[in-house]
């Protein structure tokens, strides 16, 4: 058994082509984070991955949509992440597949 710990990771990110990782795979990435209520992203974009979210705790808006406690929502390649925290939100991510330069700032 391997043992490591969430805060040693980098934003969360666990799982993927990337270091730190508890896990090294090119097949997908697993993501745990809390973000604040008001936290600030730029929008961006996938060009390959798909994104599979689970908001365990928390309300926001992403995609123009209405999210609460226990939605999932799959952001597509192209689509324009844009998301806004109503609340503090726990949210897991897994993406597929793990390119960690695949994302597109858009101004």
């Amino acid at each position: 058994m391997k043992k490591f710990r969430l805060e040693n990771m980098k934003s969360g990110w666990f799982v993927g082509d990337f270091e730190p990782s508890a896990f090294k795979t090119d097949s997908f990435e697993v993501c745990h984070r809390v973000h604040s209520r008001g936290e600030k992203w730029d929008k961006h974009t996938h060009k390959v991955a798909i994104e599979i979210n689970l908001l365990v705790k928390g309300r926001m808006n992403m995609c123009g949509e209405d999210l609460t406690s226990g939605d999932i929502f799959i952001v597509y390649p192209s689509e324009i992440s844009d998301p806004v925290f109503h609340e503090d939100c726990e949210i897991v991510c897994i993406k597929t597949p793990s390119v960690p330069a695949d994302k597109y700032i858009i101004k």
